[in-house]
């Protein structure tokens, strides 16, 4: 295969791989039904842990994790970071707009921090922490992943510059998803994040 078959089977290997909705196929087997047909009719984490449970939560949180750690890694070995990053990016595109589901899956945010934590460990650490400092402070994920989605650019740029146009694309993504989201802060109608004991 010549390097440009490979880039492009890797890279739509990934976005298949985004594909895979734990969310989805819990809502399935759990309660029989369709995630996206409940709470917020997003297929991520925090839908899952408001409609299922913690236990649906944190086994969508990891998978949907492992999507992005998986698909990065999988294009550092067939080509290096260049191809490890469009691969990530890949699976975050698969994940939001999954063709098996419609094209219409999560917000990205669990697999985009497997991405970013595994092309740039300390740049990963340092945007969840911010995530989850926010969370914590304001009790709202959204909050948390937009900030993080607003300095990820910036501390991309410090760490390296051709991460630059790479992150942009990220943050725009997981900007555009959050718009609903951004209306209910701004008029303080977003809901906190609860446990929901089931």
């Amino acid at each position: 295969m010549t390097d440009m078959a490979i880039m492009i089977a890797a890279a739509l290997g990934c976005y298949l791989i985004g594909n895979v909705s734990p969310a989805i196929i819990l809502g399935k087997i759990i309660a029989k039904t369709d995630i996206r047909q409940h709470g917020s009719g997003n297929a991520g984490t925090t839908n899952v842990l408001r409609t299922l449970g913690p236990k649906a939560a944190i086994i969508t949180l990891v998978v949907d994790i492992l999507k992005g750690v998986v698909s990065v890694l999988i294009g550092r070995y067939f080509g290096g970071q260049d191809l490890a990053m469009l691969c990530g990016l890949a699976a975050f595109v698969g994940h939001i707009w999954p063709a098996f589901y419609g094209f219409h899956g999560g917000k990205g945010i669990a697999t985009a921090a497997g991405v970013i934590i595994t092309v740039e460990p300390i740049l990963g650490a340092i945007v969840a922490a911010i995530a989850l400092l926010t969370i914590a402070i304001t009790k709202r994920v959204s909050a948390g992943a937009l900030l993080a989605a607003l300095v990820l650019p910036f501390a991309a740029n410090y760490f390296d510059p051709k991460y630059l146009s790479w992150s942009i694309i990220i943050s725009l993504i997981i900007i555009f998803k959050h718009r609903a989201n951004i209306k209910r802060l701004a008029t303080g109608q977003e809901p906190k994040l609860s446990l929901n004991k089931k």
